[in-house]
């Protein structure tokens, strides 16, 4: 069995993007592993990863934090994290985490947050805007996200399993 190979400084490159956004400082342009173009997704900032990246398929384990189009951020890890085991859960400067596994092509995460996963690198960055049609729809989560609300998506890859190993 292919052992999966985890970014132990995940926490580290969070602390880097905060203290670079809360000095207003502009997002590093160092990404070169371009997000496939689709409608209704932006790729607004990124930093590449190390590795292979994550294709359809692949089991891959994320953090993320969502925002309103307005910059408010809605909540939902703070919500789900009273529900779910301490080993899913990580605080790093004050910003509650989620452990977040999916297979991609499953459907199993909003399709934005999906597109924006494949092809990221293990390590890696995305902060995508995501439109409705690619998030909840007309749906709404009460009190965290109204409908046809526009996300602001910022999306840690933390490891990735290929689905066929070499």
């Amino acid at each position: 069995m292919l052992k999966p190979k985890t970014v132990e400084w995940s926490g580290e490159c969070l602390r880097w993007w905060l203290s670079r956004k809360q000095q207003g400082q502009p997002p590093e342009r160092c990404y070169t592993n371009a997000m496939k173009r689709l409608s209704g997704l932006t790729l607004l900032e990124g930093r590449e990863g190390e590795g292979k990246p994550a294709n359809k398929g692949d089991r891959v384990v994320y953090n993320s934090r969502l925002f309103l189009n307005k910059g408010d951020e809605v909540r939902l890890n703070e919500t789900q994290a009273t529900h779910l085991p301490k080993e899913m859960i990580r605080v790093a400067d004050g910003v509650t985490l989620i452990d977040r596994t999916i297979v991609l092509g499953r459907r199993d995460a909003v399709a934005g947050v999906e597109h924006a996963l494949s092809g990221m690198k293990v390590g890696g960055y995305r902060k995508v805007r995501v439109s409705p049609h690619l998030a909840y729809r007309d749906k709404s989560i009460p009190d965290l996200i109204p409908q046809n609300a526009v996300l602001i998506c910022e999306i840690w890859l933390r490891d990735s399993v290929s689905a066929f190993p070499s």
